[in-house]
C-alpha cells in the first residue's frame, strides 16, 4: 500500500484491550484464592480467640464480680455510646483509609515520623473525646491513679525513695503496681507549677504516640526503609489508641520504644561511625533504664534487645547498653530504692489482692484475648504473612516478650493497657501487608467499635 494512502486513511476505532490469556487468568485466580483463605482464617482465629476470652471471662465474672473484668476480656463495662461526638474519629479513620498508605510511601522520612506521631496522637484523642473532652484527663484523676499520691511524695526525693517500699501498701493501686519513676516525675512537674490532670494527660498521650515513630526508626535500621514505610499506617493507627488516651502505660510504651530505637541505630551503625554508635548505645541504655523505673513490665522487652544485639554480634554495643541501664539502677539505689526489692513487694501485694481471684490458667487466655483486641486482626495477618527475617527480629522479640509476661503471672487481666509496650513490636509484622487499605480499615473499625461499646476506666 502506498505511503500516502496509509497516512491519510481515517483512523478506526481504538482496539479493544485484549483480555488476559486463560493461563494468566488462572494464575491470578490461584494467587487470589490463598490470600482470601488466609484473610478468612486470620479473622476466624482472631475473632475466635477474642470470643473464647470473652466466654471464659464472663464465666468468672458470673461466679465472682470481684475479678473486675466487666467487659471480658477487657476491663470496664459494656456501654453502647454512639453519638455525633464520634464523628471526628470516624472522619479521621475514613481519611486514613483513603490516604495513609500513599502518604506513608510518598512523604520524606522525617515528615513521615512526624506524621506517625501526630496521626497516632490525634486518633487517640478523637476516640477519647467521643465521651466529651473532659473524658481525656478523667482516667488520671481516679483514686487508683498516680495523681492522688503526688501530695504524699512532696518531701525530698531521697526520703521518698528510701521509704517507698516500706509504705507501698498505703499507696493507690497503680502506684503499688509500679516502680516510683512516674510518681517522682509527676511530683517534680507539680513542684514547678505543671501539676494536674491536664498536664499529665498531655505527657501520657504525647509520650505514648512516640511509640510509632520510634518503632519505625528501629524497623528502618533493621529491615530497611521500604519495610518501615509499609508498616507506618498500622503502627500509628492502632486499636490500642483507645488506651493511649489515657493510660500511663502508653507513656511507658513510648519511652521503651525510644530506647529500643536508639539501640537499633547503634547496633546497625557503620563501623566508621563508632563514636556516634557508642553515644547512641549509651543513650539507649539510659532510656531503657529509665523505662524500667517507670514499669516493671518493660523487663520482658530485654528479650527483643538481646536478640537484636546477638543478630548484629554487637558485643561492644551491648556492653554500653548494659552500662546505661545499670547507671540508672545505681542512681536509684544510691537514692534508696532497689528495683528487685520493689518488684518483690509489688508481686507480694498483687498476689494477695486481685490476682488471688484471677485464676492463672484462665487468664492466660483472657490476657491473650485482651491483647489481641488492642493489636487488631491485621497484626495476626501480618504475623502469618511475614517472611522478612530482619523484620522478624523485632516482631519475634515482641512476641517473646508477650509470652514471658503472660507466663510470669504478674499480669492477670488489664493487658489491653499493661501490654501496650509490646503492641508496636508485634505490629511490625504488618509490613507484610503492604499498602492494604482493607486491613487498615479493619484496624480502625476495631478501635471505633471498642470505643463506642466499652466504657473503659482508661
Amino acid at each position: 500500500m502506498p505511503l500516502a494512502t496509509t497516512l491519510t486513511r481515517p483512523a478506526g476505532p481504538p482496539a479493544e484491550p485484549r483480555p488476559p490469556a486463560g493461563g494468566e487468568r488462572a494464575r491470578r485466580a490461584r494467587g487470589a484464592a490463598p490470600a482470601a483463605r488466609l484473610a478468612v482464617g486470620v479473622l476466624v482465629l482472631w475473632g475466635g480467640l477474642v470470643l473464647a476470652g470473652h466466654l471464659v471471662g464472663h464465666g468468672l465474672l458470673v461466679r465472682d464480680h470481684r475479678v473486675h473484668i466487666g467487659a471480658p476480656p477487657l476491663v470496664g463495662g459494656g456501654d453502647v455510646r454512639v453519638s455525633w461526638r464520634l464523628g471526628g474519629a470516624v472522619l479521621l479513620a475514613a481519611a486514613a483509609v483513603a490516604g495513609a498508605p500513599a502518604l506513608a510511601a510518598a512523604l520524606r522520612w522525617r515528615l513521615l515520623l512526624v506524621a506517625a506521631w501526630a496521626g497516632g496522637a490525634a486518633w487517640a484523642v478523637l476516640l477519647a473525646a467521643s465521651d466529651g473532652w473532659a473524658a481525656i484527663p478523667a482516667p488520671l484523676t481516679s483514686r487508683y491513679e498516680y495523681l492522688t499520691a503526688v501530695g504524699r511524695a512532696e518531701h525530698a526525693p531521697g526520703g521518698f525513695l528510701r521509704t517507698f517500699v516500706a509504705v507501698l501498701p498505703g499507696y493507690p493501686t497503680h502506684v503499688k503496681g509500679h516502680p516510683p519513676g512516674l510518681l517522682l516525675l509527676l511530683t517534680g512537674l507539680d513542684r514547678i507549677g505543671l501539676g494536674g490532670a491536664t498536664v499529665a494527660a498531655v505527657l501520657v498521650i504525647a509520650g505514648g504516640a512516640l511509640a510509632a515513630p520510634a518503632t519505625l526508626v528501629a524497623l528502618r535500621a533493621v529491615a530497611g526503609e521500604a519495610t518501615a514505610r509499609a508498616a507506618a499506617p498500622f503502627l500509628a493507627l492502632t486499636p490500642a489508641a483507645v488506651w493511649v488516651a489515657t493510660s500511663a502505660d502508653a507513656l511507658f510504651a513510648g519511652v521503651a520504644a525510644c530506647g529500643i530505637a536508639l539501640v537499633a541505630l547503634a547496633a546497625t551503625a557503620p563501623s566508621r561511625r563508632r563514636a556516634s554508635a557508642a553515644a547512641l548505645a549509651l543513650a539507649g541504655g539510659l532510656t531503657l533504664g529509665a523505662a524500667l523505673f517507670l514499669s516493671y513490665g518493660i523487663a520482658p522487652l530485654g528479650l527483643l534487645v538481646a536478640g537484636l544485639l546477638v543478630w548484629r554480634r554487637a558485643l561492644r554495643t551491648g556492653v554500653l547498653v548494659a552500662t546505661g541501664v545499670l547507671a540508672v539502677g545505681a542512681a536509684f539505689a544510691a537514692a534508696g530504692f532497689l528495683w528487685p526489692d520493689g518488684l518483690h513487694a509489688t508481686s507480694r501485694l498483687y498476689h494477695a489482692g486481685v490476682a488471688s481471684r484471677r485464676p492463672y490458667g484462665d487468664f492466660l487466655l483472657i490476657d491473650l484475648a485482651a491483647f489481641l483486641v488492642a493489636l487488631g486482626p491485621a497484626a495476626v495477618a501480618g504475623v502469618a504473612r511475614l517472611r522478612d527475617r530482619r523484620a522478624w527480629l523485632l516482631a519475634g522479640g515482641g512476641l517473646a516478650a508477650v509470652l514471658a509476661a503472660a507466663l510470669s503471672g504478674l499480669s492477670r487481666g488489664e493487658t489491653e493497657r499493661i501490654w501496650l509496650p509490646f503492641v508496636p513490636w508485634v505490629l511490625v509484622a504488618t509490613a507484610a501487608l503492604g499498602r492494604s487499605r482493607r486491613w487498615l480499615a479493619l484496624q480502625l473499625l476495631v478501635g471505633l467499635v471498642v470505643q463506642a461499646t466499652v466504657r473503659s476506666p482508661w
